[in-house]
């Protein structure tokens, strides 16, 4: 109690967001114990050993390095993944739970073998792994341009014994898919290159940024898959996409540019921000060379 006591208080004297929390994982991971166990102990003794992991572990977090990093996990919807610095650390989407991203998905994916499912930009493999854990019968195309990302994504797959159910492309966006998916879901770097800076230190200094950088407006990546979608899409299929704040309107304008007769849902997070755009596509497909000059011009 007396150590968590002081590495909370040193991470705090540092402005570490939830200090006692952070110290808490790192105290837990050194001592190879659940926090049930670190509150039920509070008066066991520390070896020698175990204070210098912690104080190195504090050290490394007092630098700004995100705990995930250090401890080389993390939880995505109470899933724990593996993760380093080659791939960004997956967030949970705070939204109702009759509206995640998830929720929607397994509805509506269908109880045969051949639905088809494109995480683009997969990182981690979060999303793709969360996705085939609760779609056993649905087949996983998990892209990626870094083949440093897929490494990490290699492992977590191996690890959930998916390897056979989700499969990973490197390439960029949609191009390494080898047929047409049901459905798209991504989470594609939409932060503004003038925003860049004023990310947290464990952002801009840890994460990679080609998972960051979204160009002059943030919707370069956006811009490029919704350019390609029409033919990597079969009919009546859907598109889930995570966008950044502020940036409902825009992209609201570009998938009713390239898709006039798509069918648009803005799903706002807890705080009422617009952060998931959900769109279900027609029969009727707009051919990539109809609209392609118009739109990007």
């Amino acid at each position: 109690s007396e150590v968590l006591k002081s590495a909370s208080h040193t991470l705090s004297a540092a402005r570490i967001d939830d200090a006692l929390i952070e110290a808490e994982f790192l105290l837990c991971h050194v001592l190879g114990i659940s926090k049930t166990q670190l509150c039920s102990e509070p008066e066991r003794m520390l070896t020698r050993k175990e204070m210098n992991n912690l104080q190195h572990l504090t050290q490394r977090r007092l630098l700004h390095e995100p705990t995930a990093y250090i401890l080389k996990c993390c939880q995505f919807y109470g899933i724990d993944f593996y993760i380093d610095s080659r791939a960004f650390i997956p967030m949970n989407m705070e939204v109702r739970p009759s509206r995640k991203p998830l929720e929607f998905a397994k509805q509506h994916c269908p109880s045969r073998n051949q639905f088809t499912i494109a995480d683009i930009g997969t990182g981690s493999g979060a999303i793709a792994i969360t996705l085939a854990l609760a779609l056993p019968r649905a087949k996983i195309y998990a892209t990626d341009i870094s083949a440093l990302a897929l490494q990490v994504a290699d492992i977590n797959c191996r690890h959930h014994k998916l390897d056979s159910q989700v499969e990973l492309l490197q390439g960029d966006l949609l191009e390494p898919l080898p047929e047409p998916v049901d459905m798209v879901v991504a989470n594609l770097p939409y932060i503004k290159n003038c925003e860049l800076k004023t990310l947290s230190p464990e952002i801009i200094n840890f994460e990679p940024m080609i998972a960051l950088a979204g160009g002059e407006d943030g919707l370069d990546m956006i811009r490029c898959l919704l350019y390609h979608l029409g033919k990597e899409i079969r009919p009546e299929g859907c598109l889930l996409l995570e966008i950044g704040q502020d940036q409902d309107k825009a992209v609201f304008w570009l998938i009713n540019s390239y898709f006039p007769q798509a069918s648009i849902e803005l799903i706002p997070d807890l705080s009422g921000i617009n952060r998931v755009v959900k769109v279900f596509f027609n029969k009727i497909m707009i051919k990539e060379e109809e609209y392609g000059d118009r739109v990007t011009s």
